[in-house]
Parts: structure tokens; sequence; C-alpha cells
């Protein structure tokens, strides 16, 4: 079996992880961005649609996951640190639908919709519900944390694989320029 990831999968990953980076640092400034100003207005909007095509980028990582198979672990690998891979990569996807989803939702059950990119104007096809937009919004938030916090275990998996455990796990995901397939 093939112990790397396809081209597909590794730029799926790298592309996904690096806009989601980015989308952190971007809705976590957004709270300095004065309410109700029309810069905020602009900037939310840009967040939403960025997260809208972050969103249909991880629905296309999802499909091209169950239509590859990933590499097995290393046999080498504790039988519970290969369950709490499984469970923690599992959980990553689950907030990788439900960040998106959350924020969509938020911002069609409110009265501004999305401006998709400041460009065209997307009517909201909810009610102007305010309990419904703060249960998608803290969701959203609560999800968010969440995420965070898994991206952080994961990265911290990967140095211990890397620097402690040595095992090459790193290179399934990483393909340095002249290596085969």
């Amino acid at each position: 079996m093939e112990q790397r990831y396809t081209r597909t999968a590794m730029l799926l990953h790298w592309l996904i992880a690096l806009l989601l980076l980015a989308q952190f640092g971007f809705g976590w400034w957004l709270d300095e961005v004065p309410r109700n100003t029309p810069e905020r207005g602009f900037f939310i909007n840009l967040h939403k649609s960025t997260g809208i095509v972050i969103g249909l980028l991880i629905l296309l990582r999802i499909v091209w996951r169950l239509m590859h198979t990933p590499p097995p672990l290393p046999a080498s690998m504790a039988n519970w640190q290969q369950r709490v891979a499984a469970l923690s990569h599992k959980a990553m996807y689950v907030c990788m639908v439900l960040m998106p989803l959350s924020g969509y939702l938020a911002a069609n059950f409110s009265k501004h919709g999305i401006k998709f990119f400041n460009l065209v104007k997307w009517a909201p096809w909810g009610n102007d519900d305010k309990l419904l937009y703060a249960i998608f919004n803290q969701t959203h938030k609560i999800t968010a944390v969440l995420f965070a916090a898994l991206i952080a275990l994961h990265l911290l998996a990967v140095i211990k694989h890397a620097l402690i455990d040595r095992d090459h796990l790193f290179s399934r995901m990483w393909r340095r320029p002249g290596t085969p397939g």
C-alpha cells in the first residue's frame, strides 16, 4: 500500500490549513473592528465569503478522502495512539464542516445576509431571527475554539513524531522536491 497521501490530498490539506489559519486570525481580529460601521460590514462580508470558499474546498477534500484510502499508520505506533489519531482526525473533520456551516446558517438568520466578496448580495433565505442567529453564531465561535485546540494537538503530535519518534510520519503529507511519487 502507498505510504504517502496523494498529491491532491496533500494540496488540499496544505491549502485548507493555510486558509483556515488565516481565517482564524481574521475572525479574531474582527472583534477589534467597531460595530455598526461600514468597515465592519465590509470585513464581515470578506470573512463570510472566504468561509464559503473554504467550506467548498473542505467538501471537496472530504469527497476526495472518501474515495482514496489514506496510508496506514506505522505498525510501530501504539494502538492507543492510532485510536487517538483516528478520533482527533474525525473531530477535526466535524469541526471543518460545522464551523463554516454554522457561520453560513447564522448569516441567513440575520437581516444582513451575505454580500459575496462585497460584490454580489445574497439575500438571506431565513427570517431575521435573533435566537437562531445567536445559536448558530455561538456554535460557530465554540467550534472555532474547539477546532483551534484540535489543531494545536495535531501540531504537537506532528512535532512528537518528527523530533522524538523520528518515524517519518510527517513525510506522508509532505513531499520533498525530487522524491518519487
